[in-house]
């Protein structure tokens, strides 16, 4: 699944030619699922999926995005805001209820060009835990009931809180950034068995941790900060390892959260043509059992 965050300016402006070329190189490769949310790039992200979906058979196509964040004319510059650039004079409010949830599914299918949501999550609600459950989902449900919507779930970059929502709500799917990857292996302690028992899909993102596990040298990040010593120490461990096999570690990264049963896809994010090809090739690398042991000892 592509993620679709770079694509509404995240770190840097991009171009509408440039975010067009990306998703044409993402489709001539055979990447039909699409996860993208109002918050990125205050709705730049959707509408430029949109270019895409109207361009190519719908039927084909799984499209995720999600509730929880509306948006608002702004009142002040919104440049560089949340680290999206070039996006529309937009800022972002935080409403989980019913309303608002159904308020931003619409919205979305307009930016998108289209009357259903594949799938559709509510993104990181934190701090908003019992509206979230309370409010949010029920309004889900009723839209799944009238077709506006199709699986349900909750994305989150902790694995803490997805855990509580498997558990006390009837959801189809979790998102799980950056919690299940080769550094960080802490959804693999309770959400993921937990998702395994029961049927909820596990689509997991972050799987470079940032940065770190794409290209480990001086300046990597892990979750968007500074990679501590000891963080990096590992990741040329394990770049080490791979390249003795003669493999990319993004490789590995890349390929990691599918060895777990419970995970149906990985979302990973890209801004370029080059980089989806690059995703594409490493996510097709055939990988020794012995290189994931000695990836795992690490």
């Amino acid at each position: 699944m592509l993620g679709l965050a770079p694509l509404g300016g995240l770190y840097a402006p991009l171009s509408d030619e440039e975010a067009r070329a990306a998703l044409e190189a993402a489709w001539h490769s055979g990447i039909r699922a699409f996860d993208t949310a109002p918050h990125y790039g205050a709705g730049l992200s959707e509408s430029r999926l949109g270019s895409l979906i109207s361009a190519y058979p719908r039927s084909q196509m799984i499209i995720s995005s999600k509730v929880g964040r509306l948006l608002v004319p702004a009142n002040s510059d919104v440049e560089g805001v949340h680290g999206f650039y070039g996006t529309p004079p937009l800022s972002r409010v935080f409403d989980f209820s019913a309303a608002g949830v159904k308020r931003s599914v619409v919205e979305s299918c307009a930016r998108l060009g289209v009357d259903r949501l594949d799938i559709a999550l509510i993104h990181d609600p934190d701090e908003h835990f019992a509206e979230a459950l309370g409010q949010s989902l029920p309004a889900l449900v009723d839209l799944r009931d009238e077709g506006v919507v199709g699986a349900i779930g909750v994305a989150m970059n902790q694995a803490g809180m997805l855990s509580r929502f498997v558990r006390e709500a009837a959801i189809d799917c979790v998102m799980v950034a950056g919690r299940w990857s080769l550094l960080d292996r802490g959804a693999g302690e309770e959400l993921l068995p937990l998702c395994l028992e029961r049927e909820v899909g596990v689509l997991v993102g972050g799987v470079f941790n940032s940065g770190i596990l794409a290209r480990p040298g001086p300046g990597a990040t892990f979750d968007y900060a500074p990679a501590p010593p000891e963080l990096l120490a590992r990741a040329w461990r394990m770049q080490d390892v791979c390249s003795a096999q003669g493999v990319p570690l993004r490789a590995a990264a890349l390929q990691f959260p599918l060895r777990h049963p419970a995970v149906s896809a990985v979302v990973v994010g890209a801004r370029s043509a080059a980089e989806i090809v690059e995703d594409v090739t490493d996510f097709d690398r055939e990988l020794t059992a012995e290189l994931w042991e000695e990836l795992d000892a690490n």
